[in-house]
């Protein structure tokens, strides 16, 4: 199954409106084909997998076939997956996650038990549910899930007196952001980002990605990148309530998975608004006083107001330390 999750992986960023998802094929405790899903109107990790079976005829009766999301049972821009699992024979289906659409949740599942397949799901769900998170969000609220990604130094500076950034965090935890960029629908940044220091916003290399670029404020110059490059077409200026932003960019593109890469006072109002579903802090071990720009800019708290998270992994990315967090509940 981690094979499998492995493979959906590499669909991040690629699938929207549909998740990443992966599957294997083990016959006689072997791999026998792998797949996962490309692309939306493509073919779904099941067939994808199955597809790349020999021509000759192999009796699969006692294969397993371990995908990342319960293989789906309706018709839409492909044939259902549950059909092909049964047309070719196979004997055992291993899903990591139920289908997290209530409308459709159990029922593949339910289709194959019945046609005599051994059906097994839970394995690895932790792993599996991480995978599918923005999916989730999206088919669930139809609100697309929002990373919140600020790099600074030890004492919570995510720029100097001048608006300098360059470069607090190292070359390890940059191209991090990059892979990061490559697995999100869309690239949140405010005004002051562009100002300060005119981004592309665009994942490097951005093996196939076209993510959406979203600035929040309207005072930009007219001739920064994200205007004028050959994606200005996917980039979107918008200005007002946040929970609206991001309700247009579900509803009318699709976007499932928004990475908001600050500034300060952007990230303030996401986590004010209680917008933001993970935490990403890449903190360098610098010191850059009190009058550096601070990664959270709001004023007036007080410890009974406290915003309390709860860590989720700590790691070391060459000099920096990678922290992932969410808000306590």
């Amino acid at each position: 199954m981690m094979r499998a999750i492995e493979l959906a992986k590499m669909g991040e960023g690629l699938t929207r409106p549909n998740p990443p998802v992966g599957a294997v094929l083990v016959l006689e405790g072997h791999i026998v084909a792998e797949g996962w899903h490309r692309k939306a109107g493509e073919d779904h990790a099941e067939r994808d997998c199955i597809g790349k079976l020999p021509p000759m005829p192999v009796n699969l009766s006692s294969a397993t076939l371990y995908v990342t999301l319960e293989p789906c049972s309706t018709h839409g821009r492909t044939p259902p997956c549950t059909d092909i699992i049964l047309e070719k024979g196979i004997g055992r289906v291993v899903v990591s996650v139920v289908d997290l659409n209530p409308a459709h949740a159990g029922r593949g599942l339910k289709i194959l038990e019945e046609a005599g397949v051994e059906v097994v799901s839970g394995v690895c769900e932790a792993e599996g549910r991480e995978l599918v998170a923005p999916f989730e969000k999206f088919i669930t609220s139809g609100m697309p899930y929002v990373t919140l990604k600020l790099a600074s130094t030890l004492d919570g500076k995510i720029a100097d007196s001048e608006g300098n950034s360059k470069w607090i965090t190292g070359a390890e935890a940059r191209e991090r952001v990059q892979a990061m960029r490559r697995r999100a629908d869309a690239i949140m940044v405010g005004a002051g980002t562009v100002r300060a220091d005119n981004p592309s916003l665009l994942p490097r290399p951005s093996e196939g990605r076209e993510p959406f670029r979203v600035v929040i404020g309207t005072t930009i110059p007219a001739d920064c990148k994200v205007l004028t490059d050959g994606a200005a077409g996917r980039t979107f200026v918008r200005y007002g309530a946040l929970v609206g932003v991001l309700k247009e960019l579900a509803e009318e593109h699709s976007v499932m998975h928004v990475l908001c890469e600050g500034g300060g006072k952007l990230a303030a109002r996401l986590i004010e608004d209680g917008l933001v579903d993970e935490f990403v802090f890449f903190i360098a071990p610098k010191l850059m006083g009190a009058d550096g720009l601070p990664n959270f800019a709001q004023t007036g708290g007080l410890i009974a107001g406290v915003k309390e998270l709860k860590f989720h992994s700590v790691e070391q990315v060459g000099e920096d330390i990678l922290i992932k967090a969410k808000m306590e509940k």
